[in-house]
């Protein structure tokens, strides 16, 4: 299952079709139990969908979901029991999609649903009740590890992980039109690319009185964006610390998925990029640090001559329509990445992800995407 920390409602593929070959059979589980519209659970507790939930031609609660990636599932909601290690989950909410569409059919082929692990009501940890969980995104792909719980069957799990800086996530009570309140927020209070911090007001980075402009952590968006002012302040230094030693792409039409419009031209002959600049994203109380390296990404396809095209992995906002900071998932590679929802706060630890995956004894597994 795609594991989305940006995103609600789980779900799996009830629809076997040539494109999605892998999926649940309610017709063979006797404890499955479709939900009507009619049902508290439609009416009340799916109020921080982005679309809301309707009725169908049967009665029965329907969703349809959208993510940044441009797919798409629709469904209905139903509830059944859950086997997760040695627990027992009746009674468990997700949705029985009877279509998707799929921005990457290749990747989704391979994937029986997604896992919502948000902070709203009806999301996997949420109605499983965790007090925290954890994950480590590979490296290398999209491999990963999923802890969940405290991790107290891995008493020498914090004897050899580096001590997580902590931030506190921010916890809004009041409805803000712009303001996503099941979304992992933070504060983020400046970015620095190696030792320079940009030249940016505070204010810059805090949410307006629409709830415009918070900071969310998701695990299901593969780059990280940032609004436009902020986004301007690190091209714009990010291009000059890369003067001499990069050459830029000069083509203005040229935007790599329609925000990111910092490109680089690097000789298909040379096997790695040349020593590059970090770029810091300082916290309230810790910081994620990006190494030159995966500051860029080489863009699939694109050859100009004889080099490829590789962009800078920050986007515009703005470009999007999206009001709000995005850290995504190809930033919080080698982060061990800890959502402590007791205290509120999230944990970060730079780690080797493969190695984390052989001390604890797993092999790499699970995939992280979608937003």
């Amino acid at each position: 299952m795609v594991i989305d920390t940006g995103s609600e409602l789980s779900w799996l593929h009830c629809n076997r079709t040539p494109d999605f070959p892998l999926s649940f059979d309610p017709t063979r589980s006797a404890s499955y139990a479709p939900i009507p519209c009619s049902s508290p659970t439609c009416t009340a507790r799916t109020r921080d969908f982005p679309i809301p939930a309707s009725c169908d031609a049967g009665n029965l609660c329907h969703a349809t979901l959208s993510y940044a990636d441009a797919s798409s599932s629709e469904g209905n909601l139903a509830a059944d029991t859950f086997y997760v290690g040695s627990g027992r989950i009746p009674g468990m909410v997700f949705g029985c999609m009877g279509s998707a569409s799929s921005s990457n059919p290749e990747e989704d082929a391979r994937n029986t649903g997604l896992m919502g692990m948000n902070l709203g009501s009806l999301s996997f940890v949420s109605q499983m009740g965790f007090p925290k969980f954890s994950y480590c995104i590979s490296g290398s792909d999209f491999s990963g590890i999923l802890l969940l719980g405290d991790g107290g069957g891995d008493a020498n799990l914090s004897s050899w992980l580096a001590p997580l800086n902590y931030t506190p996530m921010v916890r809004l009570s009041t409805r803000l039109p712009y303001f996503d309140r099941a979304a992992y927020t933070v504060h983020l209070e400046g970015i620095r690319v190696s030792d320079v911090m940009l030249p940016l007001p505070a204010s810059a980075f805090l949410p307006d009185h629409t709830g415009a402009g918070q900071t969310m952590v998701d695990s299901g968006t593969q780059f990280t964006f940032l609004l436009g002012p902020v986004y301007d302040a690190l091209r714009s230094e990010f291009l000059k610390q890369t003067g001499g030693v990069l050459q830029q792409l000069d083509d203005p039409n040229f935007v790599f998925q329609g925000a990111m419009d910092l490109c680089y031209r690097v000789p298909l002959s040379r096997r790695d990029l040349p020593p590059l600049p970090s770029v810091s994203l300082v916290f309230r109380g810790a910081e994620m640090t990006i190494p030159g390296d995966r500051a860029l990404y080489r863009v699939p396809g694109q050859v100009r001559g004889s080099d490829a095209v590789h962009c800078l992995t920050f986007g515009n906002a703005d470009l999007l329509g999206v009001e709000a900071f995005v850290i995504g998932h190809h930033h919080q590679q080698n982060v061990w990445m800890e959502f402590d929802l007791q205290k509120s706060r999230i944990g970060l630890a730079h780690v080797r992800c493969d190695l984390v995956g052989q001390r604890l004894g797993l092999g790499l597994q699970g995939k992280l995407r979608r937003g």
